[in-house]
């Protein structure tokens, strides 16, 4: 009894000496970061101090008492030092595994301020590029975001590259071939152009060396693809600093929608063998886009024989590198082109599309694989509506079953809305406009721009939505001035585009930014809030993305980038905890000296 009655005693006086709290805790975390504002972003807007990980998941947020609890003897604390934390960033429209297996050996143009500028990095790469290799800019920049608010001239790029064969793109709407690169590739005035494409001529009837697509970018993929490619080495090298790059921007996940140009498997090798080293810092989802006109039923019968939905090739990260389905071009008789410098395709004009669209479509919905569709414009919206829903009720409703969306949808129209949310479909929204709006207004007119795409109709209307890019070509990969466009309504330079009606705040942008995107991909289950329970991706970021000034936005980075409770970058002060990277190969690689993106 006296025995009982001491140990009461003891735990009486354990009690107030701890301030009336049970300190013990059943579990001890892997991370703990605390002094920080994190925006859980939850149903509840929950904004805490602090957040704790266990195994690759949120274990906990609340105050720092309350998550302090959680540390162990191994558990890593960071102070946040009052830094802003989000949820990582999901790019539901971005091609990763392209943009990775090219960008050692591309010059990136994205976010340089002048044009002046951007001639002397071409100038300079030209000195460094060795004989048999290109100096290439592949899109992800606009003339609008220089100061001189214009395109390079055919004169400007020969006198800056010399002799050295060149190739600068800009979006799908035109390139421009270097006198050497004309040479190189063997095109005079008497080459034909692929159709939808032109080899433009000057006055005097000699080739100018831009290469226009009208609208059919076909005449610029074929460049592109007849560019020298890196050795596998350094493919592979290419595609970590590639996503090095994302992760420095706070970016944890990316959906990639197929791409042109882009074979599949073939063409994803360097992604495929990082994830199947178990070395992927990012959750990358795929979707596969036929690449031979004609042919593209039986690509998909072929991957869908060999290949399966949600199928994950990463070994150690869940949702790492996994398959959705069928994306972009279904059939290239119903592609639906973006370039706003050249006049509007019109899907009706095209024989046999609705045929080949429907075939692809019932193939995707018999075999319960979801896909995505590039659709610019209300009118081939509404088109290709007519056969989903056809097919839908041939199938009685099988495809509302699964998940399908439009991608892009920059005029489409309420009544198209409704449509596609009877369907249970969703879209996906890109920044494209925030490269292109000023030749959009030029073409379709001020009105037309301020609805393109009538981001708030579809949030109203509990559509799901995802944010994105479509970088790295028809806009840059970076996705803060993708948030920015969403926010104020401007393109990258400063133009303005949406009217206040269809401008997001801050919150409902990131919120598509996260949770949204994670809904494309159907994981919204698993990643996109910070909630307990989800995956433990998030980022520390180098501003208030809440409170600074709205330009600022632009500029913000990640300071601190964590996939799967893991840290996959780090800057600034913790700079020490950055994972090793190996040195950029081939050595005369762009980004050996200017790195990615330019922001100056």
């Amino acid at each position: 009894m006296k025995l009982i009655t001491l140990l009461l005693v003891l735990a009486v006086i354990l009690y107030f000496l701890t301030g009336g709290e049970n300190k013990s805790i059943n579990v001890a975390a892997d991370l703990i970061v605390f002094n920080a504002k994190v925006i859980v972003m939850d149903n509840n807007k929950t904004v805490a101090e602090a957040i704790a990980v266990k195994d690759g998941q949120i274990l906990a947020s609340g105050t720092n008492k309350e998550i302090l609890k959680f540390k162990g003897e191994k558990t890593i604390s960071i102070n946040a030092k009052s830094k802003t934390l989000i949820p990582g960033l999901n790019d539901s429209h971005l091609h990763l595994t392209r943009g990775g297996r090219f960008y050692n050996a591309e010059l990136r143009w994205d976010g340089v301020k002048t044009l002046k500028t951007a001639l002397q990095m071409l100038k300079e790469q030209a000195e460094r590029t060795p004989e048999g290799q290109w100096v290439r800019v592949i899109g992800g920049w606009s003339p609008f975001q220089f100061e001189e608010k214009r395109f390079p001239t055919s004169e400007e790029i020969n006198e800056a590259t010399g002799e050295v064969p060149a190739f600068v793109l800009f979006l799908y709407s035109r390139g421009w071939l270097n006198a050497a690169g004309l040479e190189a590739m063997g095109i005079d005035e008497n080459s034909e152009a692929p159709e939808g494409g032109s080899f433009e001529k000057g006055l005097d009837g000699k080739l100018t060396g831009v290469l226009l697509a009208e609208p059919n970018p076909t005449i610029l993929y074929q460049r592109i693809a007849a560019l020298p490619p890196l050795s596998d080495e350094e493919m592979i090298n290419s595609t970590k600093q590639f996503y090095r790059e994302l992760n420095s921007f706070g970016i944890t996940s990316g959906i990639d929608a197929g791409g042109g140009g882009h074979q599949f498997p073939a063409d994803y090798s360097g992604t495929r063998l990082l994830a199947e080293a178990g070395e992927m810092p990012i959750r990358l989802s795929y979707y596969l886009f036929p690449q031979n006109k004609g042919e593209e039923y039986a690509e998909f019968q072929e991957w869908m024989a060999n290949n399966e939905v949600g199928h994950n090739g990463e070994i150690h990260l869940d949702h790492g590198y996994e398959l959705e389905g069928g994306g972009e071009f279904l059939t290239w008789s119903a592609g639906d082109f973006e370039n706003f410098l050249a006049p509007q395709p019109m899907l009706e004009k095209r024989p046999g599309w609705r045929e080949d669209f429907k075939r692809i479509i019932r193939l995707h919905v018999d075999n319960g694989w979801p896909f995505r569709i590039h659709a610019t414009y209300g009118e081939t919206i509404a088109n290709m509506l007519d056969v989903i829903e056809e097919v839908n009720r041939e199938t009685n409703r099988k495809l509302t079953s699964k998940r399908w969306l439009f991608d892009h949808a920059e005029t489409v129209e309420d009544k198209e809305l409704n449509r596609i949310k009877a369907l249970n479909g969703g879209i996906a929204i890109q920044a494209r406009l925030a490269y292109a709006g000023e030749f959009f207004v030029e073409r379709y007119g001020v009105d037309k721009a301020k609805q393109a795409p009538p981001v708030r109709k579809m949030i109203d209307l509990g559509l799901p939505v995802g944010a994105g890019t479509d970088g790295t070509r028809v806009a840059s990969y970076n996705p803060w001035p993708a948030l920015y466009w969403l926010i104020t309504g401007k393109t990258v330079g400063d133009f303005q585009l949406a009217e206040p009606s269809n401008q997001l705040s801050r919150e409902e942008a990131l919120h598509l930014y996260t949770h949204g995107s994670a809904w494309i991909s159907d994981e919204e289950t698993v990643k996109g809030t910070l909630e307990k329970g989800m995956f433990a991706d998030f980022a520390l970021l180098s501003d208030d993305y809440f409170t600074i000034p709205e330009k600022e936005i632009n500029n913000i980075k990640s300071i601190l980038t964590v996939v799967g409770g893991k840290v996959v970058f780090a800057s600034d002060e913790y700079v020490d905890m950055n994972p090793k990277l190996p040195e950029v190969i081939p050595n005369w690689s762009p980004i050996n000296f200017y790195g990615g993106y330019q922001n100056k």
